[in-house]
């Protein structure tokens, strides 16, 4: 049955103008001046400034806490730009050339946000011993030598659709940066929860930023903080360790739990919570990074403890055959040979270091499993949480942040 459909004169000049507006549109382009067109646009020029690829930065000012055994390092910008915003409990990502090595390590920013907007940051780094990164920055990073970091990154901050008015945060030593930031915040205004910190020190001198931590209790009702000394019973401070015991004394209901410290902590604090019976919503840790005990992962082959294995790593055209222990991650073993390769969380949660195996074995704990599923079944791998089990050949995405 045929439709018979009726035009007015408007209808027919719209339908003429669209049939016409290739031919339009291409007279305008052939008038136009032949010189570059220039523009910015607010919008491009703000997603630039809060998420920026990477930030040029320069010590400013370094703080020492030697009862701590720790240092704050004030960064501003090396270009005289703004600092990137953060959520209080982000990290940045520091990119360090130490000897022929570049490396990696996140630090959670000590420093209230609205330092941005003074063009201000800090993180606070506390001596490791052992360690490689720390311990250099402690003994060699001076002011107005430049480092590049990351904008804020990470997960762990307050979100109200999620987690609970009243937060309980959990610390162990340096884990207190990233509720210290959460202080400030809300002392400032920024963030509208009420933070209860728990903080595990060995002894009273150890205790990180506990003038700091005073004052903004003294200035803002909605924080608290809570000592406990491992090693010390004196008046005033709790002692021991922070059970589900100590917890629930200070907790007032409904609350989530944020948790920020060392392995040891993570492990015991795992335990005590689990007697807490609350949803998992509501349990909120802090990038754990990656065991240095990888022998004692549930599923790890005993048999591969100690041993060494060939790491084949193709990065574009370039092709580099380093030693890999099986007792560390093959992003330590890339490093080490002096290979650029892209890494932020080292935890096995941003997904920075995806990589793609080519052939060989390796294992990952179960607590780093971030990757996708699709990842999982196409055989790409996070270097930062993956260990060698046989000699191995992977590709690995440039890094040009150098």
């Amino acid at each position: 049955m045929a439709l018979n459909v009726k035009v007015g004169l408007i209808g027919v000049l719209d339908m003429l103008k669209f049939k016409n507006m290739a031919k339009v549109r291409e007279q305008a382009i052939q008038a136009a001046p032949a010189k570059e067109i220039k523009g910015e646009f607010a919008i491009n020029n703000n997603a630039k400034l809060l998420h920026p690829d990477h930030q040029k930065l320069v010590v400013s000012e370094i703080i020492d806490h030697p009862g701590a055994g720790a240092k704050t390092f004030v960064f501003k910008s090396a270009e005289g730009k703004p600092l990137a915003y953060f959520r209080a409990g982000q990290y940045l990502s520091l990119k360090l050339q130490i000897g022929e090595s570049f490396v990696t390590r996140p630090y959670s920013i000590s420093s209230s946000p609205q330092w941005t907007l003074e063009g201000k940051v800090a993180i606070t780094v506390r001596t490791n011993p052992g360690g490689f990164v720390a311990d250099w920055l402690l003994e060699n990073l001076k002011v107005g030598d430049g480092v590049i970091a990351s904008g804020g990154e990470g997960q762990f901050y307050y979100e109200g659709l999620r987690d609970a008015k009243n937060v309980v945060a959990l610390a162990g030593g340096s884990g207190i940066t990233p509720f210290l930031s959460m202080a400030y915040a809300i002392r400032d205004g920024i963030e509208d929860f009420n933070l209860t910190i728990i903080f595990g020190s060995r002894t009273e001198e150890n205790i990180l930023f506990r003038e700091e931590l005073d004052a903004i209790c003294a200035a803002c009702d909605k924080v608290k903080v809570v000592h406990v000394l491992s090693d010390e019973e004196k008046e005033g401070f709790e002692h021991g360790f922070i059970t589900a015991e100590l917890i629930q004394k200070y907790a007032k209901d409904p609350y989530s739990v944020f948790i920020c410290g060392p392995e040891a902590m993570y492990r015991f604090v795992s335990g005590e919570i689990d007697k807490l019976g609350l949803p998992g919503k509501n349990v909120r840790r802090e990038m754990l990074g990656v065991t240095k005990k990888v022998w004692e992962q549930e599923g790890y082959p005993a048999e591969c403890k100690d041993k060494t294995f060939k790491l084949t790593i193709r990065q574009g055209p370039n092709e580099y055959v380093v030693d890999a222990s099986a007792n560390e991650p093959i992003l330590v073993a890339i490093e080490r040979a002096g290979v650029a390769a892209p890494s932020r969380c080292r935890s096995g949660e941003c997904g920075w270091c995806r990589s793609k195996l080519v052939s060989g074995q390796y294992f990952t704990p179960a607590e780093n499993e971030g990757r996708r599923h699709s990842d999982v079944v196409n055989d790409y791998i996070h270097p930062c949480c993956t260990f060698a089990l046989s000699d191995m050949v992977i590709e690995v995405p440039g890094e040009y942040l150098k």
